[in-house]
């Protein structure tokens, strides 16, 4: 990944610190496996379909209208609504970087990217 700087509220930020932020914030989201969906099950399918996400682009974050956009990429486990996981993750990340870099979040995009069944 490419590590320049995202320059917003008059500082600038290591995209890859700016990576770390929200991984981390949306780790504790409860539902989350976690960030990437990349695991040998989906390293598998992506050998037959075009699209794959590598583990340097789980996190992507630019700066539009002096706001940050963040687009996140996760494995989720089977079981939780979908729509209630990605509501609760965009707020962890916006309070997440709202609390540690200082900066307001315009928009968090959440793409779900595989399933982690339980094992029983």
């Amino acid at each position: 990944m490419e590590d320049t700087e995202l320059f917003i509220a008059g500082i600038g930020i290591s995209k890859s610190v700016m990576s770390t932020v929200v991984k981390l914030a949306a780790e504790k989201v409860e539902g989350v496996a976690r960030v990437g969906g990349n695991d040998i099950a989906s390293n598998l399918v992506s050998v037959f379909t075009a699209r794959q996400v590598s583990p340097d682009r789980a996190v992507e974050v630019c700066v539009e209208d002096d706001k940050l956009h963040v687009v996140v990429h996760l494995a989720v486990f089977y079981g939780y609504p979908f729509t209630k996981l990605a509501a609760t993750v965009r707020e962890a990340i916006a309070k997440g970087v709202s609390e540690h870099v200082g900066v307001e979040v315009g928009v968090v995009d959440v793409c779900i990217d595989s399933l982690v069944f339980p094992k029983e």
